[in-house]
């Protein structure tokens, strides 16, 4: 849908809102409550007619990454397609009279035709017209809409780009030139400096395979894009259907109201050396992973209520058509998808179509761990990041007057050194008419005028963090202003006991200040406080406040943090096949990349962080940081290999990932929410799928493992009774597949085998893109299984492909799953490795009884 189609929909939505209201009341019976339902076609979309009119003509699709188009700031680019210019007008043409056949004289509101990658729409009906819907002879699937939600100055440093993957391209000012990444999150902040396409000396093209639009908003003036920013639009129309979408907060148009977008893209393509300046105090300089990367924008996210599956598939679908190289998506559903398999939703299915139109996709793991099976990405064309640690890390401390250091959190200047300041906490220092009845949480100290300002002025502020904080009923920055308002030295936040197991980033803090982040640590401060006071023996009232420290700041960074480690919240494995919880012979995670603490460009009206609200960067964690680190990663690897198909990408990101932390030991995972620290053992694949990513070494990774689109149809179809659902879905039967093969069958770079029944023989293919090279290949074999790889050496010359054969045999019943991997060592230097995850085992013995 082209950007004045999608800007015509959302006022005529906005301003003819009564029509939604009479199509819902239309009736009191249930039959009429109306819905957003996704709508798929028989027809193949344009994108697959493209491919086969390519195939038969002897072509493959690729890229040319060189380009003779300039972008002027003062124009918006064209709204060239790759498929035929009046393509999406016919097809959505036929759309409108298929919804007129069906639906004679009845009220319904079509969102959007879907046509490159999907040929369908998103129409606003009541069941009853579903079903009417659904028995005509054009329509091959009808699924409800559904809820998703959202899931760095260092980590290129710790990544070893400067001096690895970036000279391996000419150095950060052609890192990724050429190749578009595409979001689809909650949008940009387009006057960030992250995204400005004046920082370089150098020429910049917009890339020629891609032609996009920049819609125009009151937000998005004419001149937001530029020759970094290639494109941006948003789409929002189920959400509006739904009466839920708020034009103060969520913008109906491409600019970021929320902070997460903004955030995500600079990760992934920022550029290179923009000063982080938070709360007054540098933190270095941040740049995305391909800093010359270019960046499109497809919005259909939003902060008050998340977004939805139709307005994500349309962001999918143009930004195919867009002629995107990347997409990354940090976003995951809200719930498993329903019926035979999680791999068959409308998300998925069209992120196939776009991996078959040689889109490498990304998306988050989800933010749902450390429990099994919490993983919310499931299919095997899509790349799934989880996240882990990196080496660096804020301190901060606060020194009692006992000689007691208590270690907190606050990215904030310290105390001077050489004194010690009185502690004083809120609730005793309030005015005399001020009594805790006022306010019960006046301890929070979030107005400064229940304050005693002759008692607080030069003294440390002793503050209660409570849920309320967490929440965002209480801020951090209405407690430093109060305690600026009253001169106070410092603030010191201890935890409040009933916030138990939340875990604390970092926090700017423009004063003095440090935050405890633990119950524990809060009840060591609060009884030495206590100790200390001197009190009237008859009254109780406080005659000395004793107690005394100092803050010594937390705005220096420390480096040797032992690192990576699978953080607590990032989502596990096994990969759940189906709503049961059945275990798939799909490994996810597929790979774990950066995503704690992380710095990152900031929408100027983000309101994701209440504590960043109105800077320029902020620190984020979570899965969503991780994803965006290896959409830019992989477009290295696009800009260095034109021609690697998603599969390839993705094999060479993960055969040469580590498995080694920054010590030396073995990657660790946390394993609970409270004490994550304390609560840890080594990572297995379903922590971190094939390990941490290895960016120099995946540029040069000697053998690749590659899969197609039909090799993952193939799969599709030998799911049991997929049949009519894959036909539902892509418009092609399964009969004209020769054959299916089984998940353990696809050619990934690792084996998963969710339940091994005495033996079972597995092949994978390798395929050399580097020169001739002698391979030796080890294994160690899971617990309660025997493994045999052949051949054990080969040698393989540039261009050629070797077949693996691993057999697998269960030497015992067991039902925990264990590990192995197979590593591939060349004699040029080239080391793989494929990890081995086997779930439940039935051996030969155990069975025949």
């Amino acid at each position: 849908m082209g950007s004045f189609h999608c800007l015509y929909l959302v006022m005529l939505l906005l301003c003819f809102g009564f029509f939604v209201n009479t199509l819902s009341q239309e009736d009191s019976g249930s039959d009429a409550i109306t819905a957003v339902y996704i709508v798929t076609l028989k027809q193949a979309p344009a994108a697959h007619r493209f491919e086969e009119q390519l195939r038969r003509r002897g072509h493959h699709r690729f890229h040319n990454h060189s380009s003779s188009g300039r972008l002027n700031r003062f124009h918006k680019p064209g709204n060239n397609s790759r498929s035929h210019p009046s393509s999406g007008s016919y097809i959505s043409r036929v759309h409108d009279s298929i919804l007129r056949r069906a639906l004679r004289g009845e009220k319904y509101l079509k969102l959007y035709s879907y046509h490159y990658l999907v040929n369908g729409f998103a129409v606003f009906i009541t069941p009853e017209q579903a079903n009417k819907l659904s028995m005509r002879r054009e329509v091959a699937n009808i699924v409800l809409d559904f809820s998703v939600r959202t899931a760095t100055t260092h980590t290129p440093q710790f990544l070893g780009l400067p001096k690895g993957a970036w000279t391996q391209g000419g150095g950060f000012e052609t890192a990724g030139e050429g190749i578009v990444i595409g979001f689809i999150d909650t949008g940009i902040d387009p006057t960030h400096p992250s995204f400005a396409d004046d920082v370089s000396e150098h020429s910049y093209p917009v890339p020629a395979h891609f032609s996009s639009v920049c819609e125009v908003t009151r937000e998005f003036p004419s001149g937001s894009c530029n020759r970094k920013l290639v494109g941006a639009r948003h789409f929002a129309a189920s959400a509006i259907t739904r009466g839920i979408f708020n034009s103060s907060q969520d913008y109906a148009s491409p600019f970021d109201g929320d902070g997460h977008g903004t955030h995500t893209a600079s990760v992934a393509a920022g550029n290179h050396g923009i000063p982080v300046v938070v709360a007054g105090h540098y933190f270095g300089n941040a740049s995305g992973m391909a800093p010359r990367a270019h960046i499109a924008v497809y919005k259909a996210l939003y902060k008050s209520f998340g977004g939805f599956a139709a307005d994500v598939v349309a962001g999918i679908d143009q930004a195919a058509q867009d002629g995107v190289d990347i997409i990354s998506l940090s976003i995951t559903p809200n719930r498993r998808p329903p019926g035979i398999a999680t791999f068959f939703n409308p998300i998925d299915m069209a992120l196939l179509s776009a991996v078959k139109a040689g889109i490498f996709v990304v998306q988050a793991a989800g933010n749902t761990g450390p429990s099994p099976k919490s993983m919310s990405s499931f299919s095997p064309w899509i790349f799934t990041v989880g996240a882990a640690s990196h080496d660096r890390a804020y301190s901060n401390s606060i020194i009692l007057g006992n000689n007691v250091t208590v270690p907190g959190v606050g990215l904030a200047p310290g105390t001077d050194t050489d004194k010690m300041y009185t502690l004083i906490s809120a609730v005793h220092a309030l005015c005399n008419d001020t009594t805790l009845t006022n306010d019960m949480y006046v301890g929070e100290c979030q107005d400064s005028s229940y304050f005693n300002e002759e008692l607080i002025q030069g003294n440390l502020l002793i503050c209660s963090y409570s849920i309320r904080f967490v929440l965002g009923l209480s801020t951090i920055k209405q407690a430093l202003e109060t305690a600026k308002n009253l001169s106070a030295a410092g603030v010191v936040f201890y935890m409040d006991p009933f916030v138990i197991g939340f875990q604390l980033n970092p926090t700017p803090l423009e004063m003095p200040g440090i935050i405890i982040p633990t119950p524990e640590d809060s009840k060591i401060l609060l009884q030495y406080y206590n100790s200390s006071l001197e009190r009237n023996g008859l009254s109780r009232k406080i005659t000395r406040f004793g107690a005394v420290a100092t803050i010594s700041g937390g705005l220096k960074a420390n480096y040797s943090i032992t690192a990576p480690k699978v953080m607590y919240y990032s989502a596990r494995g096994p990969d759940p096949e189906d709503s049961f919880l059945d275990d798939s012979d799909i490994m996810k995670p597929n790979l774990i990349a950066p995503g704690n603490m992380i710095w990152a460009a900031w929408s100027s009206l983000g309101t994701d962080s209440v504590e960043f609200q109105g800077e320029s960067f902020a620190m984020m964690s979570g899965t969503s940081m991780a994803a965006p680190h290896i959409a830019g990663l992989a477009a290295l690897l696009k800009q260095k290999f034109p021609h690697f198909s998603p599969a390839a990408i993705a094999s060479a990101l993960s055969t040469t990932a580590t498995l080694y932390d920054n010590s030396g030991g073995p990657i660790m995972a946390q394993r609970a929410y409270a004490n994550p620290d304390l609560n840890q053992s080594p990572a297995t694949p379903f922590d971190m799928g094939s390990g941490f990513v290895n960016a120099t070494s995946a540029l040069d990774p000697g053998l690749i493992l590659d899969s197609t689109y039909d090799d993952y149809m193939s799969f599709l179809c030998g799911i049991n009774g997929s049949g009519p659902v894959v036909l539902n879905y892509t418009g092609q039967n399964c009969w004209t597949y020769n054959s299916t093969i089984g998940s353990t069958d696809l050619n990934l770079p690792s084996i998963t085998i969710a339940r091994l029944n005495q033996s079972k023989s597995v092949e994978r293919t390798v395929t050399n893109i580097a020169g001739n090279e002698t391979y030796k290949i080890g294994w160690s074999a899971p617990y309660g299984v025997s493994v045999k790889v052949t051949p054990t050496r080969f040698f393989i010359g540039m261009g050629e492909k070797q077949v693996l054969t691993i057999i697998f045999n269960a030497t015992m019943n067991h039902s925990v799953a264990s590990f192995g991997r197979i590593g591939l060592f060349g004699d040029q230097g080239h080391k793989l490795n494929i990890p081995l995850s086997v779930i439940v085992k039935f051996s030969y013995n155990a069975t025949n009884t």
